[in-house]
């Protein structure tokens, strides 16, 4: 039994949507070779760029991900001669027991139960061809599924509108200046669909905890931004990120860790969104990649101390501030661990609090 090319059927398809058992048709006049293994090689900015296929023979290609190639299933091509000296009707026997009566032993005339029509008796001595089910494939799970109505309901209702909770805050710090700044913005009107409101927002709950100290009112406006439902635009969800990563550290600090848990998978719901196999795979490997590798932004701290540039050292250790909480509500990394992150955290509210 061999596998021709040219009877096979192919078809173009996408490099990125190649899978294991798929029939590569390789450089060349060869044959279609089943592709047994799949890995992705990804440029500097951590984007996957190649896809590295491995066939059955053993053979290596590397095609860019954005390509289309020619796959197929492969088809059976028969070798008669092969076939000549097996049994020519396998599917003729009867089935193991006692031979059915109709069959006489001198030859003589064909037996009355068969039929023209090939009728029921001669189906009886062909044994049934059974074809097991294909195995069940499990979903690819790339993150934690969101919470339910009681997870949710830890989240308290606002007490007032979004504008009245933002004025409550800025009227429990009167005189602060970038507080002051903020609410005087939002008061005026919050439109959820603005990202620069979103990030006014989430900066004004990060000045009340960070700088202020006040995670009652840090967590009252970061709600404003915590229930709202990811909606594809990564500039917006930026914002509603740092709020519940924000959010979720300081529920530890407060011990409120079932309402920490419900902002852990408020944040990481988004992960879970992808219904496509191979895109889900992916995105969890460059996501994973970028929690194993976070950015931390040590020479830019190092060099603004070499320099005694204290304003530019503060701000560089409140982004590294912001990744760690990022890191610490997706519960660490194989490179940080919580232990290791809270440690971290610590370390840096210090410093940008001195």
């Amino acid at each position: 039994m061999t596998h021709s090319p040219a009877d096979q059927q192919y078809r173009e398809k996408q490099a990125g949507a190649l899978q294991i058992g798929d029939y590569l048709f390789l450089p060349g006049d060869g044959p279609a070779g089943e592709i047994t293994q799949i890995e992705l090689e990804h440029d500097d900015f951590g984007v996957p760029a190649l896809v590295l296929v491995t066939t059955l023979d053993g053979r290596n290609v590397r095609i860019a991900i954005g390509s289309s190639v020619p796959v197929g299933e492969a088809a059976v091509t028969i070798d008669d001669d092969a076939l000549a000296e097996e049994d020519p009707a396998p599917l003729l026997k009867p089935v193991p027991g006692d031979a059915p009566d109709a069959v006489t032993s001198d030859g003589g005339d064909a037996p009355d139960a068969v039929t023209s029509d090939g009728g029921d008796a001669l189906a009886d001595t062909v044994p049934a061809v059974v074809v097991p089910p294909l195995p069940a494939v499990a979903p690819i799970v790339s993150g934690p599924s969101g919470p339910g109505p009681a997870q949710l309901a830890l989240i308290p209702e606002p007490t007032g509108s979004p504008e009245d909770v933002v004025a409550a805050a800025a009227e429990a710090h009167p005189g602060r200046n970038g507080v002051a700044v903020l609410s005087e913005r939002l008061v005026k009107g919050i439109n959820t669909k603005s990202g620069s409101c979103l990030r006014d927002l989430s900066d004004l709950a990060h000045d009340l905890f960070i700088e202020l100290r006040d995670p009652d009112h840090a967590l009252a406006v970061a709600d404003i931004l915590n229930v709202l439902p990811y909606d594809g635009n990564r500039d917006r969800w930026m914002s509603v990120e740092r709020s519940l990563a924000l959010s979720s550290f300081i529920c530890r600090e407060l011990g409120q860790t079932e309402r920490a848990e419900v902002y852990d998978q408020l944040l990481q719901a988004p992960d879970t969104l992808e219904t496509d196999p191979f895109k889900a795979r992916i995105n969890a490997k460059v996501r994973q990649r970028g929690l194993n590798e976070p950015n931390l932004y040590d020479k830019e701290i190092f060099r603004s101390i070499d320099n005694g540039n204290r304003d530019a050292e503060r701000e560089w250790r409140l982004l590294r501030l912001e990744t760690l909480l990022f890191l610490r509500s997706h519960g660490g990394s194989t490179t940080l661990g919580v232990g290791e992150l809270d440690h971290r955290i610590a370390n840096e509210l210090e410093a940008v609090r001195a």
